[in-house]
């Protein structure tokens, strides 16, 4: 099998502490990919602990020297979140391929100058967004669609939790705050359940606000997309929340589901063993003609899943993302997750934006 030669530019949180660390832990990516080289100014963050580095393995201070190492075959842009646009664009110019970090942009417009360099280059183009592969969205998806649910009306998506940060993911000038930082993962999943490929939302609002941070850019995000024959998504991500709730709330015709951690409980009743109803107009009678409320007994079924142990990690859901990757890379499979499914995600941020404007108090050097 041909081991794919990567180099990762930044080793902070995500270029070392995901990317490099799957490559270099997890035995099915192992046998597809070599990291060879890392770019970082911080030595010490261009070691890591425990890890034989490949006999090709080469360390450097500056991501543009390592550009000219002709040895690479696919480059990991994990810079930091406002160097996503512009150094992938560099990459691309410079004829090489690339993995983006997300978030991809901050605007739509950015996102296109990334599609012209693309299509210019010829070359792969990618972005990480690794929780599309998470079991308890897959199942959720898979039970949605079945239609054992019925007509599915509503989906709530929680990301809450209550924690205060004060780093440089908190300001706006960073390309940061909660809706880039934590919000493409669950905003990917919305669109998902929404539907229609790569079709907006015909109604989107969102309110934010800035509730725990130290920084000047949001960590409470509510948000609601509609549409026409689109069940509505009704997505939180919050860093205000003391009492999270379900991750997944399905709301359907014939029943509903639940998701959170690793388990899924999912209700229903078939309409074919429902009682035989119709409408009335007048008040409802019971025994001598007292009033009585609707009422009736449905048969409903419940069943559960559980994820396996195996299959609830980052890492895991990392291994699936890249051997997709590894496979659109060497044999030309479809992405999962496309570009124009990414660019979908950018038109919303940018919409929720537009919505929310923040007020501005941290000024960068």
């Amino acid at each position: 099998m041909k081991r794919i030669k990567v180099g990762i530019i930044g080793q902070g949180r995500s270029g070392r502490n995901i990317h490099r660390h799957l490559f270099e832990t997890q035995p099915e990516l192992q046998k597809r990919f070599e990291v060879i080289a890392v770019a970082d100014p911080i030595p010490e963050r261009r070691k890591l602990d425990g890890i034989t580095p490949s006999p090709k393995f080469q360390e450097y201070d500056d991501y543009k020297k390592m550009i000219k190492n002709e040895e690479i075959e696919l480059f990991i842009n994990a810079s930091r979140s406002p160097g996503h646009i512009p150094i992938s664009i560099e990459l691309l110019k410079a004829g090489r391929n690339v993995i983006s970090e997300k978030p991809l942009a901050r605007h739509v417009a950015d996102v296109e100058k990334l599609e012209k360099a693309i299509k210019q280059s010829g070359k792969f183009f990618a972005v990480f967004q690794q929780t599309r592969f998470r079991p308890l969205f897959r199942k959720s998806f898979e039970i949605m669609k079945s239609g054992i649910l019925g007509r599915i009306v509503m989906v709530k998506i929680e990301y809450n939790a209550f924690s205060r940060r004060w780093d440089w993911q908190t300001i706006q000038d960073m390309c940061a705050g909660e809706l880039l930082n934590t919000g493409p993962h669950p905003l990917d999943l919305a669109l998902q359940f929404y539907g229609d490929g790569e079709a907006d939302p015909e109604q989107i609002f969102c309110k934010m606000d800035r509730a725990v941070t130290f920084g000047d850019a949001e960590d409470h995000i509510k948000l609601l997309l509609a549409g026409k024959g689109h069940p509505t998504i009704d997505m939180e991500v919050s860093r205000c929340c003391m009492y999270p709730g379900n991750t997944f709330n399905i709301y359907g015709t014939n029943g509903g589901l639940k998701a959170s951690g690793d388990e899924i409980t999912w209700r229903y009743f078939k309409p074919e063993e429902a009682p035989e109803q119709k409408l009335v107009k007048d008040t409802l009678e019971g025994e001598n003609r007292k009033p009585v409320y609707c009422g009736e007994k449905l048969g409903f079924y419940e069943e559960h899943w559980k994820a396996p142990e195996t299959a609830l990690s980052f890492d895991d859901w990392g291994t699936k993302y890249y051997k997709n990757i590894y496979d659109a890379f060497t044999k030309g499979t479809p992405l999962v997750v496309t570009l124009a499914q990414v660019k979908r995600q950018i038109r919303v941020i940018e919409e929720c934006h537009r919505q929310n404007p923040l007020p501005k108090f941290v000024k960068l050097k």
